[in-house]
């Protein structure tokens, strides 16, 4: 690894109205090869990015397949393996300075909802039994309230009693992302995050699904961190949207502001593919060129240069730094260098 990719990062104080600040964090993964089969680079899934989430509100994380973003989920939950570096503070507490038995209570309180409900389902366990394994791991009610606990969240969640003795492949994939709602606020958690929790659904079932999520939010101030390629579903359910390009956080900002006024020139690109729902309408759609390159070997100076019809001289060669253009809208591109207020 480089000696510039190992400087330290400015440690963040924590803000009491955020429940999730992530700041500086890298995550890379060895290639390995060779005939003693040594590290002979780095895959840089996340290249230190920084965002926060508050209390009781949904950030949407969008962008390309491959950019990220759901190793970003799995990494704020300290899920495969240790960071590179940066940090994850929940609650103010940095995730990855917690010891194992303590984690394993911490647990309870961020939980994940997985893109494809009927892999993430054991096939040999009845949904009951998928609910509540957990719930009897941690011990979080007595046992003699056990059966009306699980009763009362699969009704949150809208599934019947009847439904704890039937198995996954009994179910509508509807019903099965139903049972992994379930099984994540059966632990009564206070972060969830929702990794394309609609992705693999019908549009109709999406609505249902994203109704529920909203309802449920809101009746027990949970807070999501909702991972989608799906820009009008993002849209509708977030409060705040980070853009992820090859590892990295080009802009960030409330939802109305960033779908109202995109600045990254990635950002546009991605947002003028949203279908319009008027045949009459005419859609200016970019089209951007190339393929996303490696991150393996990711272009030197701004990651999008290559595929960017903005690109200049300086892109090619300097990192571009954070920008605010108020209001909390953060940009990170070399075309707004003179604006003013901006850092």
């Amino acid at each position: 690894m480089e000696k510039s990719e190992m400087k330290d990062f400015t440690p963040i104080v924590h803000n009491e109205e955020n429940i999730l600040e992530v700041n500086g964090l890298k995550k890379y993964f060895p290639i390995k090869g060779g005939f003693f089969n040594t590290v002979v680079g780095q895959v840089k899934a996340i290249d230190g990015i920084s965002f926060h989430i508050k209390r009781g509100t949904t950030m949407g994380l969008v962008g390309e397949s491959g950019c990220g973003k759901t190793t970003t989920g799995r990494a704020i939950l300290r899920l495969g393996g240790e960071k590179t570096a940066g940090q994850v503070l929940f609650n103010g507490r940095e995730v990855y300075d917690i010891p194992k038995n303590e984690m394993n209570e911490m647990r309870t309180k961020m939980q994940i909802i997985f893109q494809d409900p009927f892999s993430s389902l054991s096939p040999r366990l009845p949904v009951g039994e998928i609910i509540g394994e957990a719930v009897k791991e941690h011990k979080l009610v007595p046992m003699n309230e056990y059966e009306e606990y699980i009763d009362k969240i699969m009704d949150e969640c809208g599934l019947q009693p009847f439904h704890k003795g039937r198995y996954p492949h009994e179910f509508s994939g509807g019903q099965r992302q139903r049972i992994c709602i379930a099984r994540a606020l059966a632990l009564n958690p206070e972060f969830v995050v929702c990794d394309e929790p609609v992705s693999a659904l019908d549009v109709s079932i999406q609505a249902q699904v994203i109704n529920l999520l909203e309802d449920l939010q809101e009746k027990f101030k949970l807070t999501y961190l909702f991972i989608s390629h799906d820009l009008s579903v993002v849209e509708h359910i977030s409060d705040t949207v980070g853009v992820m390009y090859l590892g990295n956080i080009v802009e960030f900002g409330d939802t109305k502001d960033l779908f109202a006024n995109p600045l990254h020139p990635y950002t546009k690109a991605l947002f003028s593919a949203i279908p319009i729902p008027d045949p009459e309408a005419k859609m200016s759609r970019i089209i951007l060129e190339g393929s996303i390159p490696s991150p393996a070997n990711p272009p030197s100076g701004c990651k999008f240069h290559t595929r960017c019809k903005e690109c200049m001289k300086i892109c090619k060669n300097k990192v571009p730094e954070k920008k605010d253009m108020g209001n909390g809208h953060i940009v990170y591109c070399h075309l707004y260098d003179d604006v003013k207020g901006a850092e």
